[in-house]
């Protein structure tokens, strides 16, 4: 199971949020190329980014900060937020990202999802991000009646990478991910899904390996910031 640190930008800095209000950021690093950097030290393999004004303003904003991580990195990263057309895609994924995170227009505009999967083998993910099974969307400031899993069910024959799942209420909080939700999500659908929202401890993440869906992995921000998770430590117990 692979372990994505997560590096949320806003305002050009890598920050993290509660439950995705954006008055609730708390700044980790003003630089996040920097920090990427010592996650890669670390020996993460991947990065998890979030453009978090973009997913409001729905285009880009934070791209100064996504080029510099990605000049820097020299590991895959992922990158949701504001990316909510194909002339978006096609600008990031020729930048060097391995893999484009489509959330709002996977609710939105299905079709667009089909014809980037179609377009862009292995590189797009759908990001699934839930209050109570509901799905929200730009920015989890809009709730819908879709069901998470049903959302995830639609995706099935589509080709996509990776579905990024996200229990809202757990992210940023430090109290554990919903793991019975993920899980219950993963086998539900052949599409690898990705755990996010909630991860705080290495109890955490071997619950999260060991749920009895095959997880392909889990986003962590908080916590490996605050130290409560050691990221070595983490990614030797994961690989096992």
């Amino acid at each position: 199971m692979i372990l994505y640190p997560a590096i949320d930008l806003k305002d050009g800095a890598a920050v993290r949020l509660l439950r995705g209000d954006m008055n609730t950021a708390t700044v980790f690093s003003d630089s996040p190329a920097e920090q990427a950097a010592q996650f890669v030290a670390a020996g993460c393999e991947w990065l998890h980014l979030v453009d978090l004004n973009g997913a409001f303003e729905g285009a880009p904003v934070n791209a100064a900060a996504v080029e510099a991580i990605l000049a820097r990195a020299g590991v895959p990263a992922q990158l949701g937020g504001g990316i909510r057309d194909m002339a978006t895609i096609e600008m990031w994924l020729g930048r060097g990202l391995a893999r484009v995170i489509l959330g709002t227009v996977a609710v939105e505009n299905p079709a667009l999802v089909r014809e980037a999967a179609r377009a862009f083998p292995g590189r797009v993910a759908v990001g699934i991000d839930a209050r109570k099974g509901r799905v929200a969307t730009r920015g989890w400031a809009e709730e819908t009646d879709v069901d998470a899993t049903d959302l995830a069910r639609r995706y099935e024959d589509a080709g996509v990478a990776a579905i990024i799942y996200t229990d809202i209420e757990r992210d940023g909080a430090m109290q554990g991910p919903n793991v019975e939700a993920t899980a219950a999500l993963a086998r539900a659908v052949e599409i690898p899904v990705i755990a996010s929202g909630g991860v705080s401890s290495l109890e955490d993440l071997v619950a999260l390996r060991d749920c009895g869906a095959a997880l392909n992995g889990a986003i962590s921000g908080r916590a490996l910031y605050d130290g409560a998770i050691d990221l070595g430590a983490a990614l030797s117990a994961l690989s096992e």
